[in-house]
């Protein structure tokens, strides 16, 4: 029973607090944020963890995140910000090199900006 009980302690401590890079500083990233939608050439229907893809869903790719971390995201024009959740990898690795970061869905993007724009300037933490 204790160590059920310790074991129940140290994953609310965890979950608690948001993650940190080993330096201690939060992890953020900053960069370019692009969209992606059902109706895009090449789009899958189901994402890399499996999920059927759901563009009006707040989710997102990206490479080095694990799948169902959540993360904060601010756009740095104009200071909205969202909750994502990532299940799905991705930008394109031809558009890493250009300096994007994330794809966001069709209505996570909505939520920072008018889709008109294609491309925003965000941060990115991990919460």
């Amino acid at each position: 029973m204790k160590n059920l009980t310790l074991i129940l302690m140290i994953v609310i401590l965890a979950t608690s607090f948001p993650a940190r890079d080993l330096a201690g500083a939060f992890s953020i990233y900053k960069g370019i944020a692009s969209w992606y939608s059902e109706d895009d050439p090449g789009i899958l229907e189901t994402t890399a963890n499996m999920e059927r893809f759901d563009d009006s869903m707040l989710t997102c790719a990206m490479w080095d995140l694990p799948f169902n971390t959540v993360l904060k995201v601010t756009n740095l024009e104009n200071r909205k910000v969202i909750f994502v959740r990532v299940n799905d990898r991705g930008p394109a690795r031809r558009l890493v090199r250009q300096g994007r970061i994330i794809d966001l869905t069709k209505a996570a993007f909505s939520r920072l900006s008018d889709l008109e724009h294609g491309l925003i300037r965000v941060s990115v933490e991990i919460i």
